[in-house]
This record gives C-alpha cells, structure tokens and sequence, in this order.
C-alpha cells in the first residue's frame, strides 16, 4: 500500500507539470491544481502509513475507534488540508501556506470556469513542484525523485513590453479570484511571501556567451542584490512587480495602530496619499483591481515614514 501510494503521488505530480506545459491544453491551472492536491494528499498517506499515524475519519465511542466510512463501507480517509493540519505534518510552514493558497484556490474554482489564471500563478505552482520533489527524496529517498524525468518547458513566444504589462495586475482576473489571492496574500508575513517555497519566480534573460564552449543554457540566475541585477532593462522590472504584495487603507491604518501611532485615522491616510498624488500610475505606489485601491509596500512604508516624522501628532 505504502509503494502504491508513492507510485501514484508521483504520477499525478508528473501528470500536472506535463498537462500545464502542454501546448494544446488550455485547462492548464484547474487541472495543475487538482493533481497536485493529490500528489501531496497520497505522499503524506504514504508517510502516515510508515509512521503508523491512523489517517482515517473516526469517532471515539467509549475510548473505541468507530471508524466513518461511504455508504458503499469504504473508509474515509483525511483530505490534504487535515494532513497538513496535523501535529506530526513532516511540511514545514511556508511549504504548507503554498498547500494552503492552492487549496483555498481549488475551492474557489471548482464550481466555475476561470479565465487566464495561468500567467499570474505559475511561480507558486513552480515552488508545488520543487517542494514535493524536495520532500519525496527527504521522506523516502533519492530513488522517488521526480526532477531527472523533466526538462525546462520550450515555448514560441517571448515578453513584449505590452504582455508584462498585462502581467503587473490583476484586472482581468474573475473578481472572486482576484480577491482570494489578494486576501490570502496580506495575511502573510513579507519573509513567507518572498519565500522561495511559498512562490518561486525566475527571471529570463537572453544571454550571449563570451566564448565557444561555453554551456548554452536558457536560464541565468541572478541574485536580486547583485550589480548585474541593478542594470537589468524595464522588462524584468515589470516582470519582477506581477506579484507585488498588496494592501487594503484600513489595513494600513490599522498597522500603524499596532505600531502605537494610535492616533492615525483613515482620513490622516486620505489626506497623505492625496497630498503626495500616490495614486498616480507613475509612481508605482498601487494598483486598482476590480474597482478597489490596493496599496504595495513601497507606500506603507512611507506612511509608516510620515508617522515618525509627526510622532508627536499620532501617539497618545
């Protein structure tokens, strides 16, 4: 049972990369994330197994398991969220926020067809790939690793300035979309969100090599803080900014609150952002979606800047 289950976790995990980087499919994210959810669901079965942790529905009647089965006698067996919620999870907490966010993202699609989601998630279903394939190889070895049978996925097709554009918000997503990824995203911590395995996001860059030889391969790795990265083109920056954090006015205020400049109200807010024209597009201080104002970091940090400067004016 436990081979079985690993055999069929990494199958399915296969079968999601292979489905989303396959030209001809356009269901691509809903199917990723409906397989992906059972990788992970039978690779923790397969762990609960081994450590012989009862992954079963029950009820306790007079300190005796009654176990809840289908009307046909089958067993239940936990979903993916209650394997993560479980004391003795082996996940660590970024790579269960990635479970997380997919799983509340599931829930929201399931019942309706999505359009163009693709392009937004596709470097936190990059960190769902990397992190099974990093827990298969530490829960049962090197053999079940499934990264020596994928290769990088080719495409037709390369970033104009006008695509990345498209690629900076979220207007075109379904309104109940949208509003989940953004709502998910603010209850993260800001080390979570850049977290490599909570949402994996590369750059690409054409590269020419110096010399005859050397490996021609299409991805360059650059740190964020190096001297290369300073002097990269608009491009990237426009890439870089698709998955900006974002914030809600109240939940601005209400930080600074927290930070003890208790006298600071909405209208304070209204005030500053009118006063220093931050919804202007140029400047790059927020972005509408679905008609509602979404702050990014860059201007809570000048609102929390503006509280210093008049600590006398917001603090008891």
């Amino acid at each position: 049972m436990k081979s079985e289950l690993i055999t069929k976790s990494r199958e399915a995990m296969l079968s999601a990369v292979q489905i989303f980087n396959n030209p001809n499919i356009l269901f691509k994210s809903e199917s990723f994330i409906v397989l992906s959810n059972i990788a992970w669901m039978y690779l923790l079965h397969a762990y609960y197994r081994t450590n012989d942790i009862d992954y079963r529905y029950y009820k306790l009647v007079n300190t005796r398991k009654r176990y809840d089965k289908t009307k046909r006698g089958a067993y239940k067996y936990w979903e993916l969220e209650r394997c993560i919620n479980e004391d003795k999870c082996p996940i660590d907490k970024v790579t269960t926020s990635n479970l997380r966010f997919l799983i509340g993202l599931r829930h929201e699609i399931e019942h309706q067809m999505t359009t163009r989601i693709d392009d937004y998630l596709s470097a936190r279903f990059q960190s769902c790939c990397l992190n099974f394939n990093h827990y298969i190889k530490k829960l049962f070895g090197e053999k079940y690793a499934i990264d020596k049978h994928l290769s990088i996925s080719l495409q037709f097709s390369t970033l104009n300035e006008e695509q990345t554009d498209q690629l900076k918000e979220f207007t075109d997503l379904p309104k109940n979309i949208a509003t989940y990824i953004n709502d998910f995203d603010e209850e993260l911590t800001h080390e979570m969100y850049n977290d490599i395995r909570f949402s994996y996001r590369v750059l690409y860059v054409p590269k020419s090599a110096n010399r005859k030889g050397q490996a021609d391969k299409v991805i360059e790795f650059i740190p964020a803080n190096s001297p290369e990265a300073k002097g990269l083109n608009k491009e990237y920056v426009l890439i870089k900014e698709k998955e900006k954090k974002k914030h809600l006015p109240s939940k601005i205020v209400e930080r600074m609150r927290e930070k003890g400049f208790t006298e600071f109200k909405m209208h304070h807010h209204t005030e500053l952002w009118k006063e220093k024209d931050a919804k202007n597009p140029d400047k790059h201080l927020g972005v509408t979606v679905e008609g509602a104002w979404y702050w990014y970091d860059n201007w809570v940090g000048i609102v929390e800047e503006h509280c210093k400067k008049n600590d006398a004016k917001y603090k008891e």
